[in-house]
């Protein structure tokens, strides 16, 4: 009996092995895979993209949030150096990478 079980098992002869099986054994990864890009890569690539026009439209001026956050506003701009002015007479130099946002000048002089 128990070989009878084993042999039942097995694969059958003259059918269900070939192309399609492969194809359909690939597809649920295939699924995962577009879901992970519609759900987790295109939505960041849009961000990085949206982030580094933000960061190439700074200008001396602009009140700003940096990723550690402090508010400032820009006094001063190198290549990847930006002086922020956090206080009266208090600048610190900042990466412009580290430029979280920009602030709209009525949401800080209302807040």
């Amino acid at each position: 009996m128990g070989i009878d079980l084993a042999y039942a098992m097995g694969p059958q002869p003259g059918g269900g092995g070939g192309q399609g099986s492969s194809f359909m054994t690939f597809l649920p990864i295939i699924f995962i895979f577009v879901i992970f890009y519609f759900l987790l890569i295109r939505p960041q690539q849009k961000r990085q993209k949206e982030h580094r026009s933000l960061l190439g439209n700074l200008k001396v001026g602009d009140n700003v949030l940096t990723s550690g956050g402090i508010y400032g506003r820009i006094t001063g701009m190198k290549e990847n150096i930006i002086t922020v002015e956090i206080s009266d007479k208090v600048r610190v130099k900042v990466n412009r990478g580290n430029i979280a946002g920009v602030e709209r000048q009525d949401v800080l002089k209302t807040g």
